[in-house]
């Protein structure tokens, strides 16, 4: 084994990927697979304790005042909140399951799709809770106006800069080098 730029252990035989590490397939499975653990922490941590908190809102006395609509809303947003924290925590399962088997790219691929998922039910379900909140508080056109841009901002954070990010890089690594 040698070693190559930033340390990274490389075996004999195997090429550098794109971005200039000289890693194995396993050691770029695990790399990625230790970057999904630490992005998984922060979104299920905000995902499960905003679960816990809507699962108390409906034994709130005021939760029978409600109208019709605030509490079909009110549902809606448990549901999302459910989907999402199960499909941040589904990486730990696939974890256990693939254990052993030598499948760790696959896993990675897997449970990479489920938090992009669970972070979609997230947006989802804060955007409904913050509707919900807004309807009580505000009047309900500015409460819709407010979350709608509550959930633009979060499509630009979360989307957008990225996307324009990458298109960026790439057309930085498609331009001839410079003499």
């Amino acid at each position: 084994m040698t070693r190559g730029a930033g340390g990274a252990g490389r075996r004999e035989g195997t090429t550098a990927p794109r971005d200039g590490r000289q890693e194995s397939p396993e050691e770029r499975a695990d790399r990625r697979w230790s970057d999904l653990l630490q992005e998984v922490r922060v979104a299920q941590t905000g995902s499960q304790v905003l679960f816990g908190f809507l699962l108390s809102v409906v034994f709130m006395p005021r939760f029978a005042q409600l109208e019709q609509f605030d509490r079909d809303l009110y549902v809606v947003t448990v549901v999302l909140g459910a989907l999402a924290t199960g499909s941040l925590a589904a990486p730990v399962s696939y974890h256990r399951l693939f254990a052993g088997r030598r499948l760790k790219p696959q896993l990675v691929d897997a449970a990479a799709r489920l938090v992009a998922i669970g972070l979609i039910l997230l947006a989802l379900t804060i955007g409904s809770a913050l509707l919900l909140l807004l309807r009580e508080a505000t009047d309900g056109a500015a409460a819709a106006w407010i979350a709608g841009a509550v959930m633009a901002y979060f499509a630009v954070c979360w989307l957008l800069l990225p996307v324009v990010q990458l298109r960026r890089q790439n057309r930085r690594e498609k331009r001839p080098p410079e003499d």
